[in-house]
Formats: structure tokens, sequence, C-alpha cells
């Protein structure tokens, strides 16, 4: 058997392990952590090499650092440039809002760049025994496909097995066949692996979009993320999202602009125009304009409130962004993929410790349970603000009204308390209630050929 040469060394023409995970980006990598860590033997295939670039906000909430802080690595978080809280700035006001006081979750977040946090975390699931293969691209199940699945399919069925994956070397250009026992599918929010096996994204779901770049500024050591709730477009109409600067204490922010809904009045529309208007908009004091700018932005598609399904297989789980795993009420996505990585890797624990692969099925029960009904009314929420004038008054009422505002960072930072019946959680009740007289499932018409 012949062992070409990879850059984490000889990879074999085929292996034979208990879990593949395709993708070690946050869901990826906590998931490496956590099988690793029960003693599971699991390889781990990335096509880019850390520490690389991701368009991303870089903003660590509360949840995010619990994950990070149970996967062992508060100590280095602590190197980074932390932040209390969110300042929200609209029509003029600014509110700044310390993080809510939340059981197990400290009441602070971290600006860390992903090409220095995905590196982190993957480091952290090779000490705790995962393999990494870096540079090397998953290509296809092994298992045979046995057709495609449209979205509407995934209410009752699954995805099809894979049952390993053809991985090819970058570098190389040779294959390795590596069979698994069970495959965690988490290569992000165009996931080419996912579609291979049966996902497709649901159309009639908010699909966000997003683009961000680095700049030197004077500020970058605010002890606030901020939020501009008022960006507007060419026209001046304000759209259904946010500008955000996320201070990284080096002497540089990130700054971005997000929209929350790509439909009816927003299709089509233009990140790098909408870029170019927050930047004029901001104050003076940031000094962020062509001279201090660190490089182009980079941008992406954001595929939010689990619009992408199914999500487990005969043989197989699809975790963070990959599976739509994202916040409609923000955009957040980094914790979303901690936890269902996590998440994803006790069903597969589970279903190895007991032979029985039905305890897959834990994990989409999990799922619904923790995220259905919220980010059913994150749905709802899109399709609120995507009318530019009601969004327009609900931001100036609430810019207007701190306990309103914060009642909101509550309920969209999804640090709501159950067991809790306060003004955030009456509010959230109310909007649950709503949402749940409408029927879960919108079937798109037709199935766009990439799936996204």
């Amino acid at each position: 058997m012949t062992t070409p040469q990879g850059p984490g060394g000889p990879r074999p023409t085929s292996r034979e392990c208990d879990a593949l995970v395709v993708g070690c980006g946050p869901a990826g990598a906590s998931a490496a952590y956590w099988l690793a860590s029960s003693g599971i033997d699991v390889l781990v295939v990335e096509k880019s090499h850390h520490p690389r670039d991701k368009s991303c906000g870089d903003g660590l909430t509360p949840r995010s650092v619990l994950q990070l802080n149970d996967m062992g690595l508060g100590g280095e978080l602590a190197a980074y440039h932390r932040c209390r809280g969110l300042r929200a700035n609209a029509y003029g006001r600014t509110l700044a809002m310390d993080w809510p006081d939340q059981p197990g979750l400290e009441p602070y977040g971290y600006v860390v760049a992903r090409s220095e946090l995905d590196a982190l975390v993957a480091g952290r699931a090779r000490q705790a025994g995962a393999r990494l293969w870096q540079g090397a691209e998953a290509l296809a199940p092994l298992a045979p496909a046995r057709g495609n699945h449209a979205f509407a399919k995934a209410q009752t069925g699954s995805l099809e097995a894979a049952g390993g994956a053809i991985v090819r070397d970058l570098e190389s250009g040779t294959t390795t066949e590596v069979r698994a026992r069970y495959v965690i599918i988490a290569d992000g929010s165009l996931s080419r692996f996912g579609k291979a096996i049966g996902t497709a994204r649901n159309r009639n779901w908010p699909q966000g979009l997003a683009l961000r770049g680095y700049y030197r500024s004077q500020r970058d050591t605010e002890d606030y993320i901020d939020s501009f709730l008022d960006i507007r477009d060419a026209t001046g109409r304000v759209v259904p999202g946010y500008g955000w600067i996320f201070p990284m204490g080096d002497g540089r922010v990130n700054v971005g602009v997000g929209l929350l809904s790509t439909q009816g009045p927003n299709k089509g529309a233009n990140t790098t125009k909408l870029m170019e208007n927050f930047l004029a908009q901001l104050p003076a004091s940031w000094g962020l304009g062509p001279e201090t700018s660190c490089g182009a932005p980079v941008g992406g598609r954001l595929p939010m409130g689990l619009s992408v399904g199914p999500r487990v297989g005969p043989d197989c789980l699809v975790v963070g962004d990959a599976a739509g795993l994202i916040n409609p009420f923000n955009g957040e996505g980094i914790a979303y993929a901690y936890e269902s990585g996590r998440l994803a890797a006790g069903a597969v624990a589970d279903a190895l410790a007991s032979g029985d692969s039905q305890n897959l099925a834990a994990y989409e029960q999990a799922i619904e349970e923790i995220y259905g009904m919220y980010f059913r009314v994150g749905r709802a929420f899109v399709k609120l603000i995507s009318r530019p004038r009601l969004m327009g008054a609900c931001v100036n009422i609430g810019m207007h009204n701190r306990p309103i505002m914060e009642w909101m960072l509550r309920i969209m930072a999804n640090y709501l308390r159950p067991e809790e019946l306060g003004p955030a959680e009456a509010l959230y009740g109310s909007l649950a209630a709503l949402a749940a007289r409408k029927p879960a499932h919108q079937v798109p018409q037709e199935q766009d050929r990439m799936g996204f």
C-alpha cells in the first residue's frame, strides 16, 4: 500500500475510524473535541490550513465563552480583548447595555479573529486526541447516492447514508477512502458534502448577507461592541440589518454590515455599497476610511433559522452553519456552532456505545427542543423588520426606552430565563404564541440547484 505524503505526514490510501468530521471550523472542531474527549477515534478533514481567515464579525458572546471555557480554553481567551456588553446606536442616540446576568454564563464576551480562534479550538481538539488532516477535502460520500432530496422530503425523511468520504490531499492530489461508522458534516454555509447526501435550503426562510473588513482605529479598546441599527441603502432607506464595529484591542476594529433578509425589496442587495454608506455615516472619532483599511472586505451568505435540512441520516449528522444554525435575530452563528457540534458528538458517542444508530435521532430532538421555537420566532421577526417603515419605527421607539431595548437584547441574543417570567420572557412568550399559530414548515415550490 502506498502512503502519499500530506502536510500532516504520510496518509494511507484507505483508513477507518469511528467518526469522521468534515470541516474544522467552530462546529467541526467542537464535535471533534468532545468526541476525542470521550475516547472515540475521530478524524477531522479540513480543506484549508490553520490559521486561515473567515468572513465573520469575530465577536464571542457569553454563550460562546461558556463553550470555550468548557473545552479548557479560558486561559487562552484571557489574552484577547474582553467586552462587557453591546452598545446600540441609532437615530442619533446611543445605549450601552451590559450582557444580561444569566446563570451559568460569564457577564462578558471577547473579540477574537477567526484566523486565531479556529486554530485554537482545532489545536485543543488535537490535544484531546483527534486526528486532523489539513489541506484535505472531502470530495464525496462513500455510500452510493440514491437520488437527491427536496426539502419537502426533509420533513418526513432523512439524509442518505454517507459511509465515510473520499478525501483528496490538495497538495499531492492523491485520494484516501475514509470509512467511518458515523460522519458529522460541518463544512459551512455552502456545504457541498451536505448537499451530496441530501441537504437543501428552504428558500422561503431567511438567508442573510454579511460583509466585513479590518481597520486601524484608536478606539480599538472600547468596552462594548457597537451595533448600528439604522444603516441605509443608497436611497436613504433603512434596511433590515445592522452595521457593527467590534474592538479587537490590537490597534484594529472589525467593521461590517449584515442584512438579515434578502427577500422582497432587499433581494439583490449590494453589501459593498451598503458598507460604503455605513462607513460614511460613522463618527469621525473612529477614523475609518480607505487610508486605515487593512485590506479588502470579505463576505458571505448566512442561511438562518434552521433553514437547511434534513439534519440526520442513517449514519450522519449536520451541524453549525451547514444546518442553517444561525440566529435570525442577529446573525450570530459561532455559539450555535459550538453547541450543535457538542450535541452531535454526544449523539454519536451514545450510538457507538449502544451499537444502535437510532441514537442519532436524539440530536434532532435536542435541536428542536433547544432552538426550534426560538428560531421560529426569529424567522417571523425577520419578516416583520423587512418592512422599512415598521423597522424604523420599532428601532426609534426602543432607542428612547432603555427597558425595552434591554428586553430586546435578551431576546435577540437568546438570553431568556425559562424559569422566570420577567418582561423579556413575557414579551417573547407573546411572540412565540403568535408564531405557533402559523404552520411550522413552508415547503418551497422550487429548490435552488446548488441547494442555496
